[in-house]
């Protein structure tokens, strides 16, 4: 079993929340999430935003929580061969309440399709929160370029 090591990125001003399925090993070497170069999560989000792309894990912090961005992942330890989303066995959700107790979460977004459907299987049961697909920040999802990501991903500016 691999432990997520990352804490969740939150404060008391986030307004939405954005769940992975469990980090890659690049993202778990980094200690942050999509740390994976060739991962657009953090290009898609700036284009979003209208901010510059943050390099530097105290900059994207500060560019989530500036932008009242929750961040976190559906899964607390798993079994994974690499990075593998399609290969995560023996699943463990993460505790979703310190965040949902704390910050007025208005709207939770799922970063591709095994993340909700890890978290329709896990935490909707338990929690009751309904969570929005996006579609995947991760080269795996080589169907969407960046503008059409982008484009999907816009939906978290308007629910600021």
């Amino acid at each position: 079993m691999i432990q997520h090591p990352i804490a969740p990125v939150y404060d008391a001003e986030s307004k939405i929340l954005i769940l992975g399925s469990f980090p890659s090993v690049k993202s778990r070497e980094q200690q942050f999430f999509y740390g994976h170069k060739q991962n657009r999560f953090w290009k898609v989000c700036a284009q979003v935003l209208g901010c510059a792309v943050p390099e530097s894990t105290e900059e994207k912090r500060n560019m989530l929580l500036t932008h009242h961005i929750a961040v976190w992942d559906v899964i607390a330890s798993c079994e994974i061969t690499g990075s593998s989303d399609a290969s995560i066995r023996n699943a463990v959700p993460n505790d979703l309440s310190c965040i949902l107790s704390h910050a007025d979460i208005r709207t939770i977004y799922t970063n591709g399709s095994k993340a909700h459907q890890l978290y329709q299987k896990y935490i909707f049961p338990v929690n009751g929160r309904e969570a929005y697909l996006l579609p995947s920040t991760s080269p795996a999802n080589a169907g969407y370029s960046l503008e059409r990501l982008a484009e999907a991903w816009k939906v978290i500016r308007e629910s600021l």
